[in-house]
């Protein structure tokens, strides 16, 4: 049953076996009020243990794999996809406290990315370690945010 994600009365649930789970939530929480505040969406994850939080897993695996062999060595706690303004976005948040989206404009030539956000208090993931460079973000609502992307380049469904 997809959860939504509440931006003014944060809440760990659904993250609580991560080590920095109220940063975690706090990261979740600050995605949910920019989708919110920028395209009046309200924004929900389902476990990703579920049948459609498997399939977004599966599609943000596949793309991280087909665009830059990456592998992500952490559980996957909490997943979500949708569709706004031509868009669909993915977003999955990991046991490490690590969150990737995946920005990918439907129309051909648009904007295609995928994101990487660290929660304030863990390290950088051995798998990102070195690959990629983090610019730092202040939040009221998840401390400090680590984050970088990088473009898609091939074709995704």
């Amino acid at each position: 049953m997809p959860y939504v994600v509440d931006f003014v009365d944060v809440s760990t649930e659904g993250v609580e076996s991560s080590p920095v789970a109220e940063a975690l939530a706090g990261l979740r929480a600050n995605e949910a009020r920019y989708f919110k505040n920028k395209y009046d969406h309200t924004f929900a994850v389902e476990p990703a243990t579920s049948k459609a939080g498997k399939a977004t897993v599966e599609r943000v695996r596949r793309i991280l794999a087909d665009e830059r062999d990456l592998v992500i060595g952490s559980t996957p706690l909490q997943a979500s996809s949708f569709e706004v303004d031509g868009i669909r976005w993915d977003h999955v948040f990991y046991e490490s406290g690590l969150a990737i989206n995946v920005l990918y404009t439907l129309a051909d030539g648009g904007k295609r990315a995928v994101g990487f956000k660290l929660s304030d208090g863990m390290e950088v993931p051995d798998e990102l370690e070195g690959r990629f460079k983090f610019a730092r973000q202040k939040s009221k609502l998840a401390g400090t945010i680590r984050g970088s992307y990088f473009v898609i380049k091939g074709e995704h469904d």
